[in-house]
């Protein structure tokens, strides 16, 4: 039997079955309440609530510290970075850090977004988010920097080794940006970040 089988067209057998396969099933009543698309669950608001802070607290950031930031960058310094996934722990610093960063084992404080800045914005802003982040006593810091053409992707990591208070970093996983974004840990007395294996 096809699909476009007009009722006076099927055999009593085939009611028959058809009956016997809907015995005990009753009719749909037809809901007519429409749930309005603006209308989202509890963790979409949560989600929802959770970026515009973030974008606030960014949005603030570079307002208020940009003009005032210093920076102990150097556009000079080009680091050895590693090939492949970006990671870097500071002498004297747990080398197990990098590897919580990338389990994910640390979630950001701080979220800077360097996106569409040039490279001398994008060092004040950088500057600006770590010392917000201490400011703040956190210790994790999301930078964004982007894929794009690659030319923040590969300076940023060199900026971040500059920093005496930056002791690692990770490619951020997925949730927090992964290859256009890195976790970054700062000293913390909250954080126990020394290498104890060290003599």
């Amino acid at each position: 039997m096809s699909d476009d089988t007009p009722d006076d067209q099927i055999n009593d057998q085939e009611r028959a079955l058809f009956r016997q396969a809907m015995a005990g099933t009753r009719k749909l009543v037809q809901d007519d309440n429409i749930v309005p698309h603006h209308i989202t669950s509890a963790d979409d608001r949560q989600r929802q609530q959770a970026k515009r802070k973030r974008q606030a607290a960014t949005s603030h950031l570079k307002q208020t510290h940009r003009e005032h930031a210093s920076h102990p960058f150097s556009s000079q310094f080009e680091p050895a970075l590693p090939e492949g996934i970006m990671k870097y722990t500071a002498d004297g610093a747990n080398p197990y850090l990098t590897k919580q960063l990338r389990r994910g084992d640390f979630s950001p404080d701080l979220m800077v977004d360097l996106h569409g800045l040039t490279q001398a914005e994008a060092q004040q802003d950088l500057a600006a988010a770590v010392t917000q982040c201490i400011k703040q006593q956190g210790f994790c810091l999301n930078v964004i920097h982007g894929v794009g053409s690659g030319v923040l992707r590969q300076r940023v990591p060199g900026w971040l080794m500059q920093h005496p208070e930056v002791i690692a970093f990770h490619q951020a996983p997925l949730e927090w940006g992964g290859q256009g974004a890195l976790l970054v840990l700062l000293k913390s007395t909250l954080l126990d970040w020394r290498d104890t294996d060290q003599a």
